[in-house]
């Protein structure tokens, strides 16, 4: 195994774990080797459609899709072997290489480790052979000691790999000298002395007041502060999980687009909409309430992990008659996966998949639940569109699908006459007044054919993002902590 290995660990969740691994993984590359990104098992509703080992595709957390970008590699299954896709507080469907896992999503949390341990090693084992480095991700602390048994994710891949970690503390949150020593000093002697440097990230002021604090703690563990990362305020990067930061929610300048986007509890897929964000002009914010969507321009229903019970939801805060409104002034709607179906008439499970929930009524379609799941990489255009979205008609697109409903025509509706224009067949609908609009493509302002037709500009790339991430780590590191040798 020719890769040698860095591995990013957190004291706590949230601590910037996936984006200094993203940020490393753009600066090994620019140093001309080759490099992949590893995060052994990833708790995230907000996934990606990748290559898989038999020629298909399978899914991985979109951190390790996007630390596979910066690491200018081809992300694919290895990159993340387990994706644990968050349903309810206490169940998780299980992805193993990119597959959906039905013997394992039955198992209790602690039955798996031992039955994916073998794919997870080897999976790590194949990406050192074939490049130069690999920047391994934790996950949460590696000082949960209630988990340590059953770890597959941070110090057990750590001894697999022999890797050099670092541990990074969010000191914004204050706490941070206090959270890197416990974490040290709870984790095994053999464990600690693979910890080779402390990280201080998002903090905000004078540098010169952290001392004597690192000393301090160099004196009690032996371990220096290797960098100090200043608060990068819109930096670029999709967030892993959770919403937007409200302090970072778009572009400075003139605003002249507004857009809601609906923060259900089972929201998926939320990074895909970083580019809308990016764009100059355009203010983005997350509603729960309907005072939150007074005032929107668009109205974005993004996925869910659980459609019903989001819906259901979204009655229950009053936000279905606030949608309906917002549609009837001819503002516009746009529905993507989840909230696709749920623009529907009604979804029907007859397979114990999502459940059964009448829609909202504002498409007439009706979306039935599949055991099989949709996993596809898409390449499409859409047909004519009118009204708000017309600007649409004729675009080339690139997405992904993840879902288990299928959508079609209401029969009885379209015999009435009342009938969903079709703008991409299986893929998209529109209402007939056009200020409606359903799309099955995650990823859609993503490309860069969609945001130049919607805003005549395009985004900040996620290539110059990288970039300047890239940088930063040369400014803030100890060059002698980034040596592997």
């Amino acid at each position: 195994m020719s890769a040698r290995c860095i591995m990013v660990l957190g004291t706590t969740s949230g601590a910037g774990k996936s984006w200094l691994t993203t940020a490393l993984c753009r600066w090994y590359a620019n140093q001309g080797l080759r490099v992949a990104p590893f995060k052994a098992q990833n708790m995230s509703n907000n996934a990606r459609v990748v290559a898989a080992p038999d020629g298909g595709f399978g899914e991985i957390g979109s951190a390790q899709y996007f630390q596979a970008l910066a690491a200018r590699a081809t992300p694919d299954v290895r990159m993340n072997p387990l994706l644990l896709k968050p349903e309810a507080d206490t169940h998780s469907q299980v992805v193993l290489l990119g597959q959906v896992s039905r013997e394992l999503t039955a198992l209790p949390w602690r039955g798996r480790s031992q039955q994916v341990w073998p794919q997870i090693a080897a999976s790590l084992d194949a990406l050192r052979a074939q490049n130069d480095v690999v920047v391994i991700e934790g996950a949460g602390s590696p000082a949960e000691i209630n988990l340590h048994a059953s770890d597959v994710v941070n110090m057990r891949v750590a001894r697999h790999a022999g890797a050099r970690c670092l541990l990074v503390s969010d000191i914004d949150r204050g706490g941070a000298f206090a959270h890197l020593y416990g974490t040290w000093a709870l984790l095994p002697e053999d464990e600690r002395a693979m910890i080779t440097g402390f990280v201080l990230n998002k903090f905000r002021g004078d540098a010169a007041l952290l001392a004597p604090a690192p000393q301090m703690l160099f004196e009690r563990t032996g371990v220096p502060v290797v960098a100090t990362i200043p608060m990068q305020w819109n930096h670029g990067l999709p967030e892993e999980d959770g919403v937007f930061d409200d302090r970072a929610q778009g572009s400075s300048g003139a605003v002249h687009t507004r857009i809601a986007v609906i923060a259900y509890p089972r929201i998926s897929n939320l990074d895909e909409f970083q580019p809308l964000k990016n764009v100059a002009g355009v203010r983005l914010n997350w509603a729960r309430s309907p005072a939150d969507v007074e005032g929107a321009d668009w109205i974005i229903l993004p996925g869910s992990k659980s459609t019903a019970a989001d819906l259901a939801w979204l009655r229950s805060q009053g936000l279905d008659a606030a949608v309906a409104a917002h549609a009837a002034r001819g503002r516009r709607v746009l529905g993507v996966c989840g909230g696709l179906q749920m623009l529907g008439e009604a979804l029907i499970d007859t397979v114990g998949v999502d459940g059964n929930a009448p829609g909202l009524g504002l498409l007439p379609l009706v979306t039935s639940f599949e055991a099989d799941k949709t996993v596809r990489l898409t390449t499409t255009q859409f047909g004519e569109l009118c009204g708000p979205w017309a600007a649409l008609s004729g675009v080339a697109l690139r997405g992904y699908e993840i879902h288990h409903g299928q959508t079609a025509q209401h029969p009885a509706m379209a015999a009435a006459g009342d009938v969903a224009r079709s703008v991409i067949p299986g893929v998209a609908w529109q209402n007939g007044a056009g200020n409606v609009l359903g799309v099955y493509l995650h990823g859609m302002f993503e490309d860069a054919n969609v945001l130049f037709a919607m805003f005549g500009a395009g985004a900040t790339t996620l290539d110059a993002v990288f970039e300047r991430m890239a940088q930063g780590v040369g400014e803030w590191f100890d060059p002698a902590a980034l040596a592997l040798d």
